[in-house]
C-alpha cells in the first residue's frame, strides 16, 4: 500500500489502565492525510493534544509514555502496534485519563476496534523511512541495531533466568496478516515477584491474570497457559513494532534486538533520527513502486536483500 490510510468511522471502546487501574474511555477518529496520530487528553480542560512521535516520549519505565507539558499518556505501544499493523497513518485518539487501556494485555482488542471502525485510503502517497547505513545503540548486554534491508523485519533475542522463559528468538518480516496472524494476540509479561515491588512504586495498579500473563517460580500463573509457546518474545516484537513506530514513518529496515525493551526501543529510534546519513524519505508513487516491501529502484540499489 503506498497512500496514506485513516479509519472509515469513529469507534469507542473502554477498558483498566494496567498501572493506573482507572477505567478510561477511548474513541479513534478519522483524520486527514499528513496528520499523523495524535492523541487528545479530553478530561483536561482545555483538552490537550500529543502528538504520537518520538520526540515527544516522556518516560519508558515498564511502558512508552508521550507528553505535552504536564499532560501525559501511557502504555501506547499496544495500540500503536495495532495502528501501524492496520496501516493506519493518521487517526485522532480521544482519551479521558492518562494511560491507554491494557485491554487483554495485547494489540488484538485494539485491532478487533480498528476493523470494525475500518480503514479509508487517501490519494496522497507515504513517505517511507529507509534506513541506508546501521545505527546500534548499546546499555550493558542489551542492544538494537537497525539495518538496510529491503524490507521491514523486527528480530528480537530475549533471555531471562527462568525456567519457563529461558532463552527465546523469533523474528517477523512484517506485513498485516503476519502481524495479526502470529504476533499480535502476545500478552505481555511480568513475573511474580516483581508484582508487589512495582504495586508499591504505583504501577501495575491495574494487572490481573486477565490482561497479562504472569510466571510464579513453579511457572505460568495463568490457568488457559500461553497463546504461543514463544508467546514472550513475541510480546516483545509487538512492542518493538509500536516503538519503532513513533519514527513517524514507515519503515524499510531490518531490526536488531537482544534483551531490548521500550527504553533501548526508544533511543534506537532517536539515534536513527538525529542521524539524516543513515537514511532517505522515500514518497513512492504507483509508477515506481508496486509494492510496499518489494523495491526495484535504482536509488536503492546499495540495498541488500
Amino acid at each position: 500500500m503506498i497512500f496514506q490510510q485513516t479509519l472509515g468511522n469513529k469507534v469507542t471502546f473502554s477498558g483498566i489502565g494496567l498501572h493506573t487501574g482507572k477505567t478510561i474511555t477511548i474513541t479513534l477518529r478519522p483524520a486527514d492525510p499528513g496528520t499523523g496520530v495524535v492523541f487528545h487528553r479530553v478530561d483536561l480542560t482545555p483538552a490537550v493534544s500529543i502528538e504520537a512521535h518520538a520526540t515527544n516520549v516522556v518516560n519508558t519505565k515498564l511502558n512508552t509514555t508521550i507528553g505535552n507539558g504536564e499532560a501525559t499518556v501511557s502504555t501506547i505501544e499496544h495500540l500503536m502496534a495495532a495502528l501501524y499493523g492496520c496501516g493506519i497513518d493518521n487517526a485522532h485518539i480521544d482519551i479521558n485519563g492518562p494511560e491507554v487501556p491494557i485491554m487483554d494485555g495485547s494489540a488484538a482488542p485494539f485491532i478487533a476496534a480498528i476493523a470494525k471502525a475500518g480503514v479509508k485510503e487517501s490519494k496522497k502517497a507515504r513517505k517511507y523511512l529507509v534506513v541506508k547505513k546501521p545505527v546500534t545503540v548499546t546499555e550493558g548486554d542489551k542492544k538494537a541495531s537497525i539495518i538496510p534491508s529491503r524490507h521491514y523485519k523486527i528480530s528480537f533475542d530475549l533471555n531471562f533466568p527462568h525456567p519457563a522463559v529461558k532463552s527465546q528468538s523469533r523474528s517477523l518480516e512484517f506485513s498485516q496478516s503476519t502481524f495479526a496472524d502470529e504476533f499480535a494476540s502476545a500478552r505481555t509479561f511480568c513475573f511474580l515477584a516483581e508484582v508487589e515491588m512495582m504495586k508499591a512504586h504505583g504501577l501495575a495498579l491495574g494487572g490481573s491474570l486477565d490482561n497479562a500473563i504472569v510466571i510464579g517460580d513453579q511457572g505460568v500463573l495463568n490457568p488457559e497457559g500461553l497463546r504461543f509457546q514463544d508467546e514472550f518474545v513475541r510480546h516483545k516484537i509487538l512492542d518493538s513494532v509500536g516503538d519503532m513506530s513513533l519514527a513517524g514513518h514507515r519503515l524499510i529496515g531490518h531490526v536488531k534486538a537482544s534483551k531490548s525493551g521500550h527504553d533501548l526501543n526508544h533511543k534506537l529510534v532517536m539515534e536513527l533520527l538525529k542521524r539524516p546519513d543513515c537514511y532517505t524519505l522515500i514518497e513512492f508513487t504507483p509508477q515506481a513502486f508496486n509494492a510496499p516491501f518489494n523495491i526495484a529502484l535504482p536509488e536503492l540499489s546499495w540495498l541488500e536483500a
